[in-house]
């Protein structure tokens, strides 16, 4: 535990700030205390997270669904902010070291552990997440057992492209699946492998597929053995399934705790030292209570949307017929002009060309449901829009965002020809239309009102929304040189990106304004109008202005480069960010400033 820093903050929310209780790759934690006393560790996202529209997106949805996890075993969410400036996310604090500073552990704490993290996960993957990094700094040892963090949250991480505590994407490489390591999909089972992986650290003070390198521990992961020579046979006996290569051939968390029966009660769970770590923790916290707590202030209110003038159709019906009393002529020739101009309007589109990913591009969010729904005024993404609908209820539109498959069930209902999916596991309901140039993104509707039938009242919108695409009045207003219609997989050529990443790849769109060229390195870039980066070094590339910022982390090499294409506003421009990581520490700048070259040029003229 450390003290605050002179730059951070002593207050998020209703939470006001002691101490610092460590820092990992998404973010800072510290030690909070709650408006009613209790204590919560609120881990505050990196800036560099926060830029990112598709990182934001996930950890809103994630959260949500975090918050569903309630079980003895796991450090629940109590409160979150993903809209902040800076997102920030509050749990329950506990004391104890985390799994990685106990050292190796005896038979019977094994055990516990194991029954402890089994539980965990059922948890976890009853409320439809998937954990993803489960690490030994993620087991925390209290005096009752182990308690799991971060559940669901590495997710965010994940789609926003960007590092976990040990530099690796999707994960820590020692503790991965080969699912992970590799491009299967990734299900519940990969945290069972994570578990077994973990036991294995436990049990010896070593993963069992460590090697010199984060390549060849990778490379381990997918296609050699596990190491279990020093693993107590009876923990080998159940770990050992757990760390099958094909996920069908794991237990299930459900079967480890079948297998592992009951824990006898009352029976000290760790060694004398793991419990000495949780007592002088607790001195810690005590000490940082007894100084002075700085003073409590009131979080601002949110601001809610303003409401939109009703149009009173009567009104307007008496106004034209008083017109056409006093000047019939004239409003004839209005009539006249009005009828012209509908017949010179661009017609609809079919739905189809409605719901490619060049006419999403086009498309504003906040012009596609009308009427009964208001937009909010000032929106933060240029591909989603918050909307109240009547009795308050509150949606979520998003344009061209990658399909999140898990727990999402076929709705019985067609719009316009195309079939609706739901997911309703977070409590409210997602209704989502695959696109059809694309089928691994949709237009998604998110109700997050648990109020009467919830998926369909994001059905209904969703008709709207259908409906609205296909008229051209939805499309946005853009200037010379705007990036806002250009597609971020259009900006590299497929030679070229094989000469940066160094193998044959194809571009994958990972949200409407965002694209990734992944093999063993991944390159990634995003087209989108905000606020400019200013973080980093500047640096000159082709005669242009660039920030340039380097991460590395255990033998990997992140790369980010930003800058602005064109600036309409005085606050906000067109910016385009790139980012290069180099799983095996090569130059990652160097690839980045080499793909930053070829797509300059292939970028609209301002």
């Amino acid at each position: 535990m450390q003290p605050l820093r002179p730059d951070e903050p002593r207050q998020l929310g209703p939470y006001r700030l002691i101490a610092a209780l460590g820092e990992g790759g998404m973010g800072r934690v510290l030690l909070g205390i709650a408006p009613d006393g209790r204590l919560v560790a609120v881990k505050q996202v990196h800036a560099q997270f926060a830029h990112d529209p598709g990182f934001r997106e996930r950890f809103r949805r994630e959260v949500a669904t975090s918050r569903l996890v309630s079980g003895a075993y796991t450090a629940a969410v109590m409160d979150a902010d993903p809209e902040a400036e800076t997102p920030w996310l509050a749990s329950v604090f506990v004391t104890g070291p985390s799994l990685k500073e106990a050292g190796p552990l005896p038979v019977d704490s094994l055990r516990h552990l194991a029954t402890g993290l089994a539980a965990a996960l059922l948890d976890i993957h009853r409320a439809g997440l998937i954990h993803r990094d489960l690490k030994p700094s993620n087991v925390l040892l209290t005096d009752d057992g182990p308690r799991v963090i971060d559940f669901g949250i590495a997710r965010a991480v994940e789609d926003g492209q960007e590092l976990t505590g040990t530099g690796a994407i999707i994960g820590s490489p020692a503790f991965m699946s080969p699912e992970q390591a590799g491009t299967a999909p990734v299900t519940p089972a990969s945290d069972v492998f994570s578990f077994g992986a973990l036991m294995v650290m436990a049990a010896t003070g070593q993963g069992p597929f460590t090697g010199t390198t984060t390549a060849q521990t990778l490379y381990n992961v997918v296609h050699n053995q596990p190491d279990l020579s020093a693993v107590p046979p009876e923990i080998r006996r159940f770990v050992e399934p757990c760390l099958a290569k094909n996920p069908a051939h794991r237990p299930t968390p459900a079967q480890l705790l079948d297998f592992l029966g009951h824990v006898p009660p009352g029976t000290t769970p760790w060694p004398e030292h793991v419990h000495a770590q949780i007592r002088r923790q607790d001195a810690e916290v005590r000490t940082a209570l007894s100084l002075p707590l700085p003073a409590w202030q009131p979080p601002p209110p949110k601001p809610r949307p303003a409401k939109k003038r009703r149009r009173w159709i009567w009104a307007v019906s008496a106004a034209v017929l008083a017109v056409a009393l006093v000047a019939g002529t004239v409003t004839i020739y209005r009539v006249a002009q009005s009828a012209k101009a509908e017949r010179d309007a661009p017609p609809p589109l079919s739905i189809q060309d409605a719901l490619t990913p060049e006419r999403l591009l086009r498309a504003d969010p906040c012009k596609v449901l009308d009427s009964e729904y208001t937009p909010d005024e000032r929106p933060v993404y240029t591909h989603r829009c918050k909307y109240t609908g009547t009795k308050g209820v509150e949606f979520d539109l998003v344009l061209g965002d990658a399909l999140e498959t898990t727990g999402i069930r076929t709705s019985p209902t067609v719009i316009d020809g195309q079939g609706v999916l739901l997911n309703d596991i977070s409590g409210g309901c997602e209704a989502m239309v695959r696109l059809p140039t694309r089928p691994q993104s949709s237009v998604m509707i998110y109700n997050s009102s648990r109020d009467g039938d919830p998926c369909a009242i994001a059905e209904t919108a969703m008709t709207e929304a259908l409906k609205r695409l296909r008229d051209p009045v939805v499309d946005r207003q853009t200037w010379p040189g705007s990036l806002l219609p250009v597609d971020p997989c259009s900006v590299l050529d497929d030679a070229t990106a094989q000469k940066i990443v160094g193998a044959a790849v194809k571009p994958a769109p990972q949200a409407l304004r965002r694209c990734e060229w992944a093999a063993q390195d991944t390159l990634s870039i995003s087209l989108d109008h905000g606020a400019p980066d200013t973080e980093g070094e500047e640096v000159d590339i082709g005669g242009i202005p660039v920030r340039r910022k380097e991460t590395n982390s255990s033998g990997s090499k992140l790369c980010a480069l930003a800058w602005v294409h064109v600036k309409p506003s005085a606050r906000e421009g067109d910016n385009v960010r790139l980012t290069y990581y180099s799983a095996t520490g090569g130059d990652a700048c160097a690839k980045a400033e080499e793909a930053a070259k070829a797509v300059i040029p292939k970028l609209p003229k301002p």
